[in-house]
């Protein structure tokens, strides 16, 4: 694997990070939320594959981590990634996990299906 894919599967782990930092509890629709993350996990896996390479940064040569905003936003400049659609399905999941939590089934389906919509086919 060259560096430029390493790059990408990098940033695509971190967004991933950002996007489910709340864990889903067990409650009526875990097992969607669970598939679900795992159809956003893929789709930006494919983005990350696909995707252009940039030059590395001087703070990544100083060893420095990336952080997930900082990825997301090179990921928006190489125009992979929209900053305002992942933060949308960040939000959505964020809510059908607190749905689920609560044992909310209807209000936790209502959420994955924003995040479906914004994923696409």
């Amino acid at each position: 694997m060259n560096s430029g894919n390493m790059h990408r599967l990098l940033i695509a782990s971190a967004v991933l990070f950002a996007a489910s930092y709340s864990v889903a509890q067990a409650g009526p629709c875990a097992a969607d939320i669970d598939a679900m993350q795992g159809r956003v996990d893929a789709r930006l896996d494919a983005i990350a594959a696909a995707g252009r390479t940039a030059p590395q940064s001087v703070s990544a040569d100083r060893s420095a981590q990336p952080t997930p905003r900082s990825i997301a936003a090179a990921e928006e400049r190489l125009g992979e990634l929209n900053q305002h659609l992942i933060r949308n399905i960040r939000r959505a999941m964020t809510r059908a996990r607190a749905a689920n939590a609560g044992g909310n089934e209807r209000r936790c389906e209502k959420e994955l299906a924003r995040v479906q919509r914004a994923l696409g086919p």
